[in-house]
């Protein structure tokens, strides 16, 4: 089984824990044996339970990358977007990199389908033979219809022929209000989660007539100069052999804290407090400091680096224009290598502290613009600058004036505090080079 998992948005609707390199799909919030895993482990998990052959490809914009190798390691495909442009563009690429860069063929079935579903693993299950009706070729789009639990607002509506489990569609529905999805649903409609199966030619072709490219390098090339539509807009809508298969399982969009805390095996994560008198709260606390909910009845507490939110879980579903107002540097960041957290924001320093797991480095780079001071907090590795490389424990202390070009590497999981020092303290000020051999 294809699968191109589309991992997109900035998040905004579960600050403060989500930013615009850290989407909501990353936020570890699921209860495991070992710990917690985030949404974009959880599904990848269900895939590869459900079928350990699946070839997973994850679509994403360039600055999710590093967070998808941190979370699943670097075998995963990830197809990069170089900007946002909407779900055909997304589609279009990610199936040209199928077909040049993985080398599967044009009638090969390819399923997409978002990559933050709350789902048990007969969702899976049901992608595997939404992938096999695909592949008999009795339409040029196979289509997976939720089987609707309630007259909902956020979802437009599949109205399909027939009442069989699988059947031609009559007709697609934009989201309605809740009065029109009930007469929806009385037609027999269901939810159009995002979905589809097809043929790998079939839109390799049709992206060839909508865009004038020769391969995925090319294409990936002009991506910037792409007009921004969703799939459903570019090809969807023009395609009369569609059909859908019915989906009743289990099936919950994560997409606001109300929905997510739905999702949540325990009250808490993290430090955090809750007296006896409170009913319905969830609380998710990144912070060292903790956190004490006292009488509170229906509402979410969220806290990290970013900011805290105390909102009624209904009302947190409105908090986007309110967050937009929000101007801030990224204070949490998983990458490749790890992560970091900021500290401390001064007018010319800036205090961070990281984190590179074991066998793992930061890339070799020099700043023009500012000094930087290594102190290793724990763990053990070693530091290259301009070439000398210098093995490093705790306690040890590693400067890097400007223009030096550095690198650290961790033989165990390495503790580190940066300080930055400049008057011109910006991410932009990097330039990378060839890792050295020393």
């Amino acid at each position: 089984m294809n699968i191109i998992l589309l991992s997109g948005g900035s998040g905004k609707r579960l600050w403060p824990l989500s930013n615009d390199i850290r989407s909501k799909q990353f936020i570890k919030i699921f209860k495991t044996a070992d710990g917690y895993e985030s949404m974009v482990q959880r599904v990848y998990r269900q895939i590869t339970e459900v079928d350990k052959d699946a070839s997973v490809t994850i679509a994403t914009s360039k600055t999710q990358v590093s967070a998808i190798h941190n979370q699943l390691g670097d075998s995963v495909g990830v197809c990069v977007e170089p900007c946002r442009r909407d779900t055909f563009p997304a589609i279009a690429l990610a199936t040209a990199y199928l077909h040049d860069v993985k080398g599967v063929g044009p009638d090969e079935p390819v399923v997409v389908c978002p990559v933050d579903p709350y789902v048990n693993n007969d969702y899976f299950e049901a992608l595997k033979q939404l992938s096999d009706l695909a592949e008999k070729g009795g339409a040029n789009l196979s289509l997976m219809g939720i089987e609707p639990t309630y007259p909902s607002e956020k979802y437009g509506y599949i109205i399909p022929e027939s009442a069989g489990s699988v059947s031609p569609v009559r007709t697609f529905k934009e989201k309605p209000d809740a009065k029109t999805a009930e007469q929806y649903i009385a037609q027999g409609a269901l939810w159009n989660g995002g979905v589809f199966a097809y043929r790998l030619g079939y839109v390799l072709d049709r992206a060839h007539e909508l865009i004038d490219f020769t391969d995925h390098q090319d294409l990936f090339n002009k991506y910037e100069t792409l007009n921004k539509i969703s799939f459903d807009y570019a090809v969807v809508e023009h395609e009369s052999k569609i059909q859908v298969m019915r989906f009743a399982g289990q099936w919950k969009d994560m997409g606001t804290w109300n929905t997510l805390t739905e999702a949540m095996e325990e009250p808490k994560i993290g430090k955090a407090i809750l007296n006896d008198a409170c009913e319905n709260v969830h609380v998710l606390n990144e912070l060292d400091v903790p956190v004490l909910c006292m009488g509170l009845k229906d509402v979410v507490v969220s806290a990290s680096p970013e900011g805290i939110l105390v909102s009624d879980k209904e009302q947190s579903s409105y908090i986007k224009p309110f967050v937009d107002k929000i101007d801030q540097q990224i204070m949490f960041a998983e990458k490749s290598w790890g992560s970091f957290r900021v500290l401390d924001v001064e007018e010319e320093s800036l205090t961070i502290k990281i984190t590179l797991n074991p066998g793992h480095r930061m890339n070799y780079h020099s700043h023009a613009r500012r000094d930087e001071v290594w102190t290793v907090i724990s763990g053990r590795g070693y530091a290259i600058v301009d070439g000398v490389k210098t093995t490093v424990q705790a306690g040890n202390v590693v400067k890097m004036p400007a223009g030096s070009r550095h690198t650290i590497v961790a033989d165990t999981e390495l503790k580190v505090m940066e300080v930055q020092l400049g008057r011109d303290i910006s991410v932009h000020d990097k330039e990378k080079f060839p890792f050295p051999e020393v």
